[in-house]
């Protein structure tokens, strides 16, 4: 998450690109994101080369080729760019160094640039698609060395490969914009949470059709490489892994650019990331996804003449857009797929329409709701406070919900005002524990934060989610003294102010 430090070096690299005449707030970003992806990618190598090193100190035998490595030695020679130079000065830690800001800015624009639009050669890849268009669009050579010397400050942490769709989603909020339509950014440690959730392994087919920055797929990557690093170097599970793993869609060209980049600096080269509009009448895909992790729009309304049939037909002619993605989420999910999604705390207690009732009765009726993690409201600031939850649920198509597991969430280990400060109180590791051991949370009451609840009370209480329907609350006994004892009490003091009164009146 970007917090007050970050916020004010964007801030003043923001100012800086203004008062040097790029004054396109759009135009700014993308240069900005570049950028960043352009370090990031010698960062990561750098990271590699380490650990490269460190195994042939230890004697080690080290095959390059294994590596993949994007920088090589020697020269990068591209006929079609008329680009003959060193790899070397192709990296960050390398150009960045130069004191010449005309240099870096010639190096940038003709070398660099067109070399990080070609990563992937002559493959065709979604990478590939959408950088086509990519263009180098800094003014001068003088903003060029501000912003390189602004983003090579460490403080800004962008060793961290999530950072960038956090910087790009800090600047789309300078514009205002950010929030339209029901759309805002998911915290970087809720969506880390609802992966430890889902567990995504190295069969899954994950998709989030409406993917913004590519946040729960890039995360599912880092978490599949860390948990699978052996598994992964079998031919067969490499190639899902790079080719089918992974779908994404979004209506925005800027958001799938930006996907595609948060893609391949998480290692995955050719995830399937297309312009789609995933409610749309001309998308039926059905039956093809295992995982779904996603924070679709929400608090939006559509015509329903606009939207496909089949979803008309699970959510009864909403136009709610959070009702038309769970019933899309159910349309796209293999029988045993699982779904961790975020929903406003309307599709949770919303009983005035019916259609918002039809559908969590059909998630416990026919599928498998397995839980329920209610969020503070705060958590999306400062784009917005609206209250949301979280719902984690099978596809069985024949039942099977048995014992619903609620926890409420009180902190997620930032403030929950505009500033989003760090704080020490934070429930993520005790959701994510009592998540891992459900079978011990029969034992705790429903007095207490985090319960089960059998299906038969959800369907009495007429499929209704809300935490409180079900929490109960201690109900503290107060001891008052006897009724005599109060009288006595009053009496007696009625008759010391009766006296007091009495030798008030013999003075005057």
């Amino acid at each position: 998450m970007i917090t007050g430090e970050i916020k004010n070096k964007l801030d003043n690299l923001w100012d800086a690109m203004w008062s040097n005449q790029m004054t396109n707030p759009w135009i700014d970003i993308q240069q900005i994101t570049y950028l960043i992806f352009i370090k990031m990618l010698d960062d990561n190598q750098i990271k590699i080369e380490r650990k490269i090193n460190s195994l042939v100190a230890a004697g080690v035998e080290v095959n390059l080729e294994d590596y993949d490595l994007i920088f090589k030695d020697g020269f990068y020679i591209d006929e079609e760019d008329k680009i003959n130079c060193s790899y070397a000065d192709l990296r960050w830690s390398v150009f960045s160094t130069w004191g010449d800001n005309g240099k870096k800015f010639d190096n940038l624009k003709n070398n660099v640039f067109p070399f990080i639009k070609n990563l992937h050669g002559d493959k065709v890849t979604s990478f590939a698609k959408y950088m086509e268009k990519a263009e180098f669009a800094i003014s001068n050579p003088y903003i060029l060395g501000k912003m390189i010397e602004a983003l090579s400050d460490p403080d800004l942490g962008f060793n961290k490969t999530d950072i960038m769709g956090d910087c790009y989603e800090y600047l789309l909020s300078k514009m205002a914009t950010s929030g339209d339509n029901g759309q805002f950014r998911t915290p970087r440690h809720i969506i880390d949470m609802m992966v430890e959730i889902a567990k995504p392994g190295l069969t899954d087919t994950i998709i989030d059709p409406a993917m913004g920055t590519a946040g729960f797929l890039s995360e599912s990557a880092k978490y599949i490489k860390e948990h699978f690093a052996k598994e992964l170097t079998n031919k067969t599970n490499n190639q899902h892994f790079h080719n089918k793993m992974f779908t994404g869609f979004d209506t925005d060209t800027d958001m799938l650019r930006i996907g595609c980049m948060n893609m391949t600096l998480h290692g995955v080269e050719n995830p399937v990331i297309k312009y789609n509009n995933s409610l749309g009448e001309d998308y039926e895909e059905k039956d093809s996804h295992t995982l779904i992790l996603a924070n679709p729009p929400f608090s939006g309304s559509l015509d329903p003449s606009t939207v496909a049939k089949s979803l008309n037909q699970i959510s009864g002619g909403t136009k709610k857009t959070e009702l038309l993605f769970l019933s899309l989420f159910l349309r796209l999910l293999k029988t045993g797929g699982r779904c961790v999604s975020i929903i406003p705390v309307g599709v949770l207690n919303n009983t005035n329409d019916k259609a918002y009732t039809k559908l969590r009765k059909e998630l416990v009726e026919n599928q498998k709701l397995e839980g329920v993690i209610f969020m503070p409201g705060g958590v999306f600031y400062p784009y917005s406070g609206v209250q949301t939850g979280i719902l984690i649920f099978t596809k069985t198509n024949a039942g099977g919900t048995d014992k619903v597991w609620m926890y409420n969430m009180e902190n997620d280990g930032y403030s929950l005002d505009q500033k989003r400060d760090a704080i020490e109180a934070n429930d993520i590791p005790d959701i994510i524990n009592r998540w891992n051991n459900r079978d011990k949370e029969a034992e705790r009451t429903h007095y207490e934060k985090s319960f089960l609840v059998d299906k038969q009370e959800i369907v009495d209480n007429d499929y209704v989610f809300s935490f409180n329907k079900y929490q109960k609350k201690e109900v503290e006994k107060k001891e008052y003294r006897p009724v005599k004892e109060i009288f006595a009490s009053i009496n007696e003091l009625e008759k010391q102010f009766a006296k007091v009164m009495k030798e008030l009146q013999g003075e005057i």
